[in-house]
């Protein structure tokens, strides 16, 4: 059975962007390089040539990986409810430190430094279903219990 990609309607509209951007920008720089490589000669010891080449392996697998994620993509649907759920942003407050904003994402989305969690996570795991107000020890990767607590959920 194939993995399912759970993503927002943002991800996925940035996934399309990222491989039209690959398949008719990228595509193209990387074939001027490959010629003008090319054209220097001796292929055997052109450092130019195999860099055009690295990058035109890089190209051509990161769009077989995009276009693997589309085949099996599930968008996460627009969630009304007041329960934590991927596609929400909320506020926690973690341990004693300030409150934080996250929004909860599938795994391919995210980025924490941007504020984007991983449903996958073990914090965006511990809050999906939680609503404002609660509290719940959470076990990090690293093994340590924390206290979290829904601030707020948007």
């Amino acid at each position: 059975m194939e993995n399912t990609y759970k993503l927002t309607q943002q991800g996925l509209d940035n996934l399309k962007e990222e491989i039209e951007r690959l398949k008719t920008v990228d595509r193209q720089v990387n074939l001027e390089s490959l010629k003008e490589a090319r054209a220097q000669g001796d292929l055997s010891e052109n450092a130019d040539y195999d860099s055009a080449r690295d990058e035109q392996a890089r190209i051509e697998s990161r769009i077989k990986e995009i276009e693997n994620v589309l085949k099996h993509v599930e968008i996460i649907k627009e969630d009304n409810s007041n329960r934590v759920n991927i596609g929400k942003t909320v506020i926690l407050k973690i341990g004693t430190a300030k409150d934080k904003e996250y929004t909860i994402v599938g795994s391919l989305e995210a980025n924490p430094i941007k504020g984007k969690i991983s449903n996958e996570s073990p914090v965006g795991k511990g809050v999906i279903g939680m609503k404002k107000g609660q509290e719940k020890t959470i076990k990090t990767e690293t093994g340590n219990d924390i206290l979290v607590k829904i601030i707020d959920i948007k």
